[in-house]
């Protein structure tokens, strides 16, 4: 089977974008996606992102983990969903669109940054010094100093497959705060490595600074990654209710091909 594909990424996670529109697409098998996203026998990507026809939307993003298996909510691969949308023709500079958990807005501008508008958070749970909050996804944040140092792999593994989460799994973010801003290492799900960027990764880590923090109302934060800065923005209420909740960065397409799977 021929597969025309689009790569894209945002500040480092990376995407195989297919349009799914024409009724004559055939998504791909579970072992196909996997393949497709493998670095070294594929095209390489921290997931597969397939953009179908709505009725209530202008599109419809579905979301696969690089191990085959579909994915929750995906804050950098909605980001690129958007900048791909607009590459199709299917939007101009505003969209609304579905994806895993439920309908988002977004918006892309003319250097293209692009915000997507995350779901409400309404709870955080504490583990000790550490949170659990979900973005779209399920995420554990740990705050620790000169995590630039940390050995992401091995120590996102440990929470990753402990007892509490090793049948759905967990991504697991380890923040360093700096002043104001934050440096964010994720460990994700799917992929079963660090990533060098995750959306709702950061969203979860920013909210968790909120709520450790208790100061304002309003916030908007600066985040490092490995692959780039993003921005995160939102409101919160007694600090555990969070909406109006944006996440905002770079999506840019790094190539399109053609391959047989």
């Amino acid at each position: 089977m021929k597969i025309v594909f689009y790569k894209y990424q945002g500040t480092g996670n990376d995407f195989v974008m297919l349009d799914g529109r024409s009724k004559k697409f055939v998504l791909p098998s579970e072992k196909q996606i996997n393949q497709l996203c493998h670095r070294q026998f594929g095209i390489g990507a921290d997931g597969l992102i397939v953009i179908s026809k709505s009725k209530k939307a202008d599109f419809e993003m579905l979301y696969f983990n690089a191990d085959g298996k579909p994915g929750s909510m995906c804050g950098n691969g909605g980001r690129c969903a958007i900048a791909f949308a607009k590459e199709l023709g299917l939007i101009k500079t505003k969209t609304q669109f579905l994806a895993y958990d439920g309908a988002h807005e977004g918006a892309i501008d003319n250097k293209g940054e692009v915000t997507i508008k995350m779901s409400d958070v309404n709870g955080i749970n504490k583990e000790g010094q550490d949170f659990e909050l979900n973005t779209g996804s399920p995420h554990y944040i740990i705050f620790k100093k000169d995590i630039y140092k940390l050995d992401v792999f091995s120590e996102g593994q440990k929470i990753r497959y402990n007892k509490v989460y090793s049948d759905k799994g967990i991504n697991v973010n380890f923040v360093d705060i700096r002043k104001n801003d934050l440096y964010v290492r994720t460990y994700e799900r799917g992929v079963e490595n660090e990533t060098l960027s995750c959306g709702t990764g950061v969203t979860a880590a920013a909210i968790a600074f909120a709520n450790l923090e208790k100061k304002k109302k309003n916030y908007t934060i600066k985040i490092q990654t490995l692959g780039g800065n993003l921005k995160v923005s939102f409101k919160t209420k007694d600090h555990n209710l969070f909406t109006e909740i944006q996440l905002t960065g770079p999506a840019t397409q790094v190539y399109q091909g053609q391959i047989n799977i």
